[in-house]
């Protein structure tokens, strides 16, 4: 891979935003099991920071999801988020992290982590047929599927950001050397909230 790849809604250019949080795991700072029992800790925080941003009744103006709504799906979406790029991460020196953005309308969220250059097609393939298909058939066919089985690897975690969200998913995977000078591909996820 020698240049950037998008799929998905991933913007070429970023839009500033006036009301934004990044959070950024420093490479070496922590094991991948301290970063595991942290997520939910950082997922947490960043779901009642940004639920503060949305009214606590029905009466408020112009706004159709409330606070405990919009706590719950960006808490959701932020540990899915979290998790993927702990989970996945390849190169250990890398920095991970998860930046949030407040727009008027929306709320993106945007992941980044490491990959293997081996990983890269098989999972572009991936997300080729979850873009291309239908979000509400893919989640009931992996829920039957994971009852099927020992539920590892349940693949939900974007399934119910599409179907259960409405979320707008896009990744960005560029090609880049980790400190050794091995490969490695940075990988950007965006998963975009509209209200």
């Amino acid at each position: 891979m020698s240049e950037s790849v998008y799929l998905g809604d991933f913007p070429l250019v970023q839009p500033a935003s006036p009301e934004h949080l990044s959070i950024v795991f420093s490479a070496g700072m922590a094991s991948k099991v301290h970063r595991w029992k942290n997520k939910n800790r950082s997922a947490d925080f960043l779901a009642d920071y940004f639920a503060n941003f949305f009214p606590g009744d029905e009466e408020a103006p112009k706004q159709t999801a409330t606070q405990g709504e919009m706590r719950s799906a960006i808490g959701y979406i932020a540990n899915e988020l979290l998790e993927n790029a702990i989970k996945f991460n390849h190169d250990p020196a890398c920095h991970m992290g998860i930046q949030l953005h407040l727009f008027n309308s929306s709320l993106v969220f945007v992941s980044t982590n490491s990959m293997a250059p081996e990983d890269v097609e098989p999972f572009q393939v991936s997300i080729r047929k979850l873009l291309a298909g239908d979000p509400g058939e893919m989640y009931l066919e992996r829920l039957e599927s994971n009852a099927l089985s020992d539920g590892e690897g349940s693949g939900l975690g974007l399934l119910t950001m599409l179907h259960d969200y409405g979320a707008v998913l896009g990744w960005r995977f560029q090609a880049g050397h980790g400190p050794g000078g091995q490969p490695s591909v940075v990988l950007s996820t965006r998963v975009e909230l509209r209200f």
